[in-house]
Order: structure tokens, then sequence, then C-alpha cells
């Protein structure tokens, strides 16, 4: 049991404030081990030059924090996927249902984002016949409402010759 105890580092030593210290610099980020290795060049040369080592050697300085997860790592999969997905098994016959099931569902996709087109085609022109119909309801009101107000004005100029 001593045994164990003691190969982990006491909490005052170096060794544990240099974790602690590369530890708040991995939660900061890139940036504060970049402007931490400026600062030590600028006070002290050696220092940022040990930290531009330690920063090459660990790879902080080139690693990305979410390179697994970024857009970029989605790309590369579905091109790992479209890639295996051609690459034949050495099974003729599976390969043969593959190719035709592969053949089948570009087909499907082909006519689902026509039908899509179609709806979308649809939708857009009763929208534009609504607002023509509503154009066309709100331009007779408005000929109502004026040829009402000649219609008064004739009557009051009537009234008033007589």
């Amino acid at each position: 049991m001593t045994q164990v105890a003691s190969s982990y580092p006491a909490a005052g030593t170096a060794q544990s404030w240099f974790r602690r210290a590369e530890a708040w610099l991995d939660d900061k980020g890139k940036g504060a081990w970049i402007a931490t290795m400026v600062l030590g060049f600028i006070f002290v040369w050696p220092v940022g030059l040990a930290l531009l080592f330690y920063m090459i050697w660990s790879k902080k300085m080139f690693a990305c924090k979410h390179r697994d997860f970024g857009p970029r790592h989605m790309k590369r999969e579905r091109f790992r996927a479209a890639h295996a997905a051609m690459r034949p098994s050495g099974n003729t016959a599976f390969d043969a249902y593959k190719e035709e099931t592969l053949r089948r569902l570009e087909e499907e996709q082909d006519q689902f984002e026509s039908f899509l087109e179609r709806l979308r085609a649809a939708k857009d022109k009763a929208e534009f016949d609504q607002f023509m119909d509503d154009r066309a309801k709100r331009a007779a009101e408005a000929r109502n409402e004026d040829s009402g107000e000649d219609a008064d004005d004739a009557d009051k100029a009537e009234k008033e010759e007589a």
C-alpha cells in the first residue's frame, strides 16, 4: 500500500505546480499558450524558447481541440464512407446486390428531390395566386371607394346648383 501511495508526487512539488499550470493553460486554449510563450520571450527569452519547444514537442502548437467534431471531420468521414461503399468486397453476389441497391437509392433520391421541387413550385404558385387575389380585391375596393366619393361630389354639386 505504501508503494502505490509513494508513486504519486507530493502536492507541494514543482511537478504538481507545472501540471496545474499546464492544465490551466489547456483550459484557456491555444491562445493562452501562445501569449505565455510571447511573454516568456519578452521577459526571459530562454523561458519563451523552452515553452516553444514544449508546445511543439507535446503537439499543443498544432493540435485542434475539437478536430474530431468539426465540419471538416464530417466531410472527411462522409468521403471515407462513400469511398468504402464503392470499394468491391470480393463477393460478386454481394457487390451486385450493393450496386443495385445504391442505384435504386439514387433513383429514389432523384424522385424525392423532384417531388420536393414540384411541392415548392406548387406552394410558390399558391402564395402568388393568393397575393394576386388580395391585390385585385384591394384595387376593387379602392375603385369602389373612389367611385362612391365621385358620386357624392356629383350629388353635392347638383344640390348646390338647385
